[in-house]
């Protein structure tokens, strides 16, 4: 016997087999368990599930038919036989009476829970009916990995057209052809700085002391920036760092300072040197208040001490207060800082 069949016959001897409800509950738990059965071997082809379920079915049917009540046998009617003829035997073969009668068995569904007793080893295995293979699209993943190219390359084009790859000298390059260049002087031979002076010079000229380390009371140091009062064998200076801010440390110009050189040619000579052996770029602005300012100056200054000098032209006007000197230790913003040991001013009638 079949093992199938064996299973269906056994879960209905546990219960009236005569009751109709009884056995579509049966055959219901035995699709069930087929189902879980092909469910859990997914190496079976979609024609072999098929095939299963409709041996099933027709097994169903089979022992469907034995429950089935016996149809009546049909009674031939009395034929009238003509008058003053003669009468022949009349043999008819019943084909549908001797044919075995099989019940139109649907496709049950499983509802309920498996019927674990009639089929012990019956596991699940995947229903693949229903579930079409879906048609592989490469062309759709060869358009999106054009796509991402070009927006890739673009960006890269846009990046390279913008300065996004420069370093910050280059972009500071940029900087200094900016519109506001009578503002900024940094090239020392341009504008009017004057050209370096001889020691004799300096020794000749009489000088107004503006700024020196021993009065650091003049100094100024706003947020996120730094001043400090040091010495070494280069001599007693003041340390400043404008820091990422980029902030500048100000330093007072008294307004006596500023009346003597009302109306004259001023010549201002900072003495500095970046500090741990590198070099930075300073700037310079000015503010002297009624007298003006002196626009931007920018210099590179190495680690060796050095005069870094500039001139302006004072308005013959009376100041009505003091002015200041503000100085960025690093316009890059990179965190260096730079050493003044000196600010100090003088004239030219």
């Amino acid at each position: 016997m079949d093992p199938i069949e064996k299973a269906i016959r056994n879960a209905l001897e546990k219960g009236d087999a005569k009751d109709p409800a009884f056995r579509e509950k049966v055959y219901r738990s035995v699709f069930a368990a087929l189902d879980r059965s092909l469910k859990a071997n997914p190496e079976l082809t979609v024609e072999t599930a098929i095939k299963r379920r409709k041996a099933l079915q027709t097994k169903i049917a089979e022992i469907e038919a034995e429950h089935l009540p016996k149809p009546a046998p049909e009674v031939a009617s009395p034929r009238a036989e003509p008058r003053g003829g003669r009468a022949e035997p009349s043999f008819e073969h019943d084909e549908e009476s001797h044919a075995r009668v099989l019940p139109a068995v649907p496709d049950i569904m499983p509802e309920g829970p498996a019927l674990e007793a009639a089929s012990p080893g019956l596991a699940a295995e995947p229903d693949y009916r229903g579930k079409p293979r879906r048609r592989k699209r490469p062309f759709i993943w060869a358009f999106i990995a054009v796509t991402v190219l070009a927006i890739v390359v673009m960006a890269g084009l846009w990046a390279y057209n913008t300065g996004l790859f420069l370093t910050a000298a280059e972009r500071d390059t940029a900087v200094r052809t900016q519109p506001n260049t009578e503002a900024e002087d940094y090239d020392p031979e341009e504008g009017n700085t004057p050209p370096p002076l001889s020691a004799g010079e300096v020794a000749n000229r009489n000088w107004i002391t503006v700024f020196t380390p021993s009065d650091p009371t003049t100094v100024t140091a706003p947020s996120q920036t730094t001043a400090e009062a040091m010495q070494d064998e280069s001599g007693a200076y003041m340390r400043i760092g404008s820091g990422a801010s980029g902030s500048a440390v100000i330093f007072d110009i008294g307004q006596g300072v500023l009346e003597q050189i009302a109306g004259k040619t001023a010549l201002f000579d900072i003495i500095a040197r970046a500090e741990g052996g590198g070099a930075t770029q300073i700037s310079i602005d000015c503010n002297f208040g009624e007298l003006g300012d002196c626009g931007r100056k920018r210099y590179e200054v190495n680690y060796e001490r050095n005069e870094y000098l500039f001139e302006v032209d004072m308005p013959n006007e009376r100041p009505g207060a003091g002015g200041t000197i503000a100085i960025n230790s690093d316009f890059e913003r990179k965190g260096r800082a730079v050493d003044i040991y000196e600010i100090r001013v003088s004239v030219s009638e």
